[in-house]
């Protein structure tokens, strides 16, 4: 290939930093969404009459402190550099993968590039998922009850030490089915909507912020029963729930079917707000990356 040809060839961010800014605008927007994240868990492991997102939150301040409202931190910050770093990495190298260049993915492709990047993320991240979802339920437990673990790798040596490795596999069905639906439903419908915008909303800020926000609601749509199916499994002691389906079926039954849907202001405002703080913090971490290799194309 000629130097001319070689010049006039479009550049690309090098495939490390794909995981770099995944794992970095990840973190980012989880630093003003876990508090909520918190609240998100008690709703949805309570089992007796609903109590409103505000109530929950006030309770934990009351009976925790502002320190209860931050439960599970280290295990958060720990999925966003694991399970983050993969997923949003995954699938911007995935769609290259299948794409020509210049190329715009069709939607199909989009959310079969979220599908495997977060499945793939999701198999590989479940001991973290059980460090975070048993920490952040921690103070809703009895005294006598409580796991007391200080810190995600305090979690994990206590399950391996009681548990075995299985224990750190606990859920690994409902943590991968959804994660495979937050990663197809969240990044696709973002990378769609931003293409969408373009010529209608302002470039920039505006169109990021507008993408994230359709983002957020479909994803919430479609995963949050899911997500308190996994909740429940990773933190019962008895054999509760056998499994996914089980799950499905058993909560309805017991609790109707709009306890699937347990939780959803918080979940939402998690999950909107997450996914507005994650999508403009990597857009910028993206812009960064692109200012320091030089390369004013698209990407």
């Amino acid at each position: 290939m000629s130097k001319t040809s070689e010049s006039r060839k479009p550049k690309t961010l090098p495939t490390w930093t794909k995981f770099a800014i995944g794992a970095l605008g990840g973190a980012t927007g989880w630093m003003f969404i876990h508090p909520i994240d918190v609240v998100k868990v008690r709703a949805q492991i309570n089992t007796g009459a609903p109590i409103s997102p505000l109530g929950t939150a006030a309770n934990i301040f009351k009976t925790e402190g502002p320190k209860g409202l931050y439960a599970g931190l280290s295990a958060a910050i720990t999925r966003q550099f694991t399970y983050g770093m993969m997923r949003l990495g995954l699938y911007d190298v995935i769609r290259e993968r299948i794409t020509s260049p210049g190329e715009h993915a069709s939607l199909w492709k989009k959310m079969a590039c979220g599908l495997s990047a977060g499945g793939i993320a999701a198999a590989l991240c479940n001991p973290v998922e059980v460090a975070l979802v048993r920490m952040q339920a921690d103070g809703a437990k009895p005294l006598a009850e409580r796991r007391g673990y200080r810190h995600v790798f305090a979690a994990w040596a206590h399950i391996l030490k009681h548990e075995g490795v299985a224990g750190l596999y606990i859920g690994v069905a409902p943590t991968v089915t959804r994660g495979m639906v937050v990663s197809m439903t969240q990044l696709a419908t973002y990378d769609q909507a931003k293409q969408m915008c373009k010529g209608v909303v302002p470039d920039g800020m505006l169109t990021h912020f507008t993408a994230s926000l359709i983002a957020g609601f479909v994803y919430c749509a479609a995963s949050l029963p899911l997500d308190v199916c996994k909740s429940r499994i990773q933190n019962q002691k008895t054999l509760e729930y056998r499994g996914v389906v089980h799950a499905l079926t058993t909560i309805p039954a017991k609790e109707g079917v709009l306890a699937l849907w347990k939780g959803f202001l918080p979940y939402y405002t998690r999950g909107g707000g997450h996914s507005i703080t994650m999508f403009i913090a990597l857009e910028q971490y993206r812009n960064l990356f692109k200012y320091a290799y030089g390369i004013d194309q698209p990407v």
